[in-house]
């Protein structure tokens, strides 16, 4: 089965159809070279399906896509869906500083925060979804050296390092996105 992935980043593709190969053999992930649709969804499912419709409508193929955050309980599960431009801008350091300046006062046990990722599914037989959800707390300051994003301020729970302080396999095993590519392998197989 060939698949679109519905984005123009290269290193998602890469990285997607590496856990794919392993998980859901049978699928030969492609990368999507059309256009790009507005994202204004209010969810991260809505924003998934909106890639998602985009690729399947311009290639014709299934398509999947992904939308990704990370939701603090203390402020009412922000940034969320704006996780990518909290700061105003798509600057992943301006966008930490300004989570860990929103909480700098408050005390570890308020801490709480999960990343969450949404891949929607499209094609002719038509839309579904799969949700990762990865546990854990803010730090109070930045560390580590891997992963991208919020990664050097997140702890996933059952840790004292941040998820950019975890080998890149050990992340990969658990985080949000390979919990949501998970249960779209197992989707896959099993309709084969």
């Amino acid at each position: 089965m060939k698949l679109v992935l519905a984005t123009h980043n290269q290193g998602k593709v890469d990285e997607l159809r590496a856990i794919l190969s392993v998980s859901a053999p049978a699928v030969e992930l492609v990368g999507y070279d059309g256009p790009e649709p507005v994202e204004d969804g209010t969810s991260y499912l809505e924003n998934a399906l909106i890639k998602a419709r985009a690729a399947h409508r311009h290639t014709g193929l299934p398509a999947i896509a992904d939308d990704s955050g990370i939701a603090v309980e203390i402020l009412g599960g922000s940034p969320g869906i704006f996780t990518a431009i909290w700061s105003g801008s798509k600057d992943n350091v301006a966008n930490r500083q300004l989570l860990l300046a929103q909480l700098r006062d408050i005390a570890d046990e308020h801490r709480q925060a999960a990343f969450i990722c949404t891949i929607a599914m499209v094609d002719d037989e038509g839309e579904r979804s799969f949700t990762g959800i990865w546990p854990g707390r803010v730090a109070r300051e930045e560390r580590g050296e891997y992963g991208h994003g919020y990664d050097p301020v997140f702890i996933p729970e059952g840790f004292e390092v941040t998820a950019a302080e975890l080998e890149p396999e050990v992340k990969n095993s658990m985080s949000h996105r390979s919990l949501a590519l998970e249960q779209l392998a197992a989707y896959l197989n099993a309709v084969g």
